[in-house]
């Protein structure tokens, strides 16, 4: 299709997103008849009507949808284009890293450690939900998210699941609740625990564990935030099922202590990037710094 028109492609993309021809007319600052035009002759070219009417809102038809996710990539190349080749030769080039807002700042932090003093190197941090992280990482907003899951991956937004790490998981607690005779299981019986929410992959091992054993311990909270848990388990509220990065100033100051590890539990840890054609280098080293910390001595 050499002679597509890009700009007929722009003006059908505006009102794709918008939905609304008056809106995007405004916006972009031509006519509403000027802008059908523009959309009419994108459609004749691809053979296809791209918008149905209704009510007052335009929707996609089936082509149009395939020709907005076409275009979307298009346009979002553009721009990265422009975003890498705009930080050829500045004196500080930007990594964007996006985390889930439940995942250890422990964690986070050891990953960045390898730019924190570069004077050439400016980090954007960003915290959200996997959806709205993954939209961005689509939308080259970020260079690569943390996770503690690897994405699906699809023929549209193909993502790159990079295990970096894999922490061991324990129970974390007072040092109090030592000395239970029994072991793991009697800990189990006598403490309350500060669990996981259950969509959590360490929750459902877990709760397997704590079936084999013949347990059924006392739930004092389900947290979907790994920073809550640490509180909870600093407040004397339970003992948690954490990984023991999670809490690790306080393990070494002797507020919590490590009581048991959890047999065959642990927590993977993800640096989610999307196929580009212009990487961010700072990412790459991010990536293999990790990568070679992960692997046994």
């Amino acid at each position: 299709m050499r002679d597509l028109n890009y700009n007929h492609l722009r003006y059908f993309w505006a009102v794709a997103h918008d939905g609304n021809l008056t809106r995007t007319a405004t916006r972009l600052g031509v006519s509403q008849s000027a802008l059908s035009t523009q959309i009419r002759k994108l459609e004749d070219r691809l053979g296809h009507p791209l918008f149905e009417r209704e009510g007052r809102r335009l929707a996609l038809t089936e082509a149009g949808r395939i020709a907005l996710d076409h275009a979307d990539t298009i346009f979002a190349t553009g721009d990265e284009l422009l975003d890498v080749l705009r930080e050829t030769g500045r004196a500080r080039q930007a990594v964007r890293i996006g985390a889930l807002a439940t995942l250890s700042r422990n964690f986070q932090i050891g990953f960045v450690q390898p730019l924190l003093h570069r004077a050439d190197v400016e980090l954007v941090l960003r915290s959200g939900s996997a959806a709205e992280l993954m939209q961005a990482l689509a939308g080259l907003q970020l260079d690569v998210v943390l996770a503690n899951q690897p994405p699906s991956r699809d023929s549209i937004t193909p993502y790159l699941a990079t295990k970096i790490a894999e922490q061991r998981v324990s129970l974390i607690g007072h040092a109090s609740a030592r000395g239970a005779e029994g072991g793991l299981p009697a800990l189990l019986a006598q403490h309350p625990v500060i669990l996981p929410t259950p969509e959590s992959t360490v929750r459902a091992a877990f709760d397997s564990l704590v079936a084999a054993l013949g347990v059924r311990p006392l739930i004092a909270a389900e947290v979907d935030d790994m920073a809550m848990m640490r509180l909870l388990a600093r407040a004397g509220a339970g003992l948690a099922v954490l990984p023991p990065i999670v809490v690790r100033d306080e393990l070494e100051a002797g507020t919590l202590v490590e009581l048991d590890r959890l047999p065959q539990i642990t927590e993977s840890f993800y640096a989610v990037t999307l196929e580009r054609r212009f990487p961010n280098p700072l990412v790459r080293e991010l990536l293999r710094v990790a990568s070679a910390a992960s692997q046994p001595s």
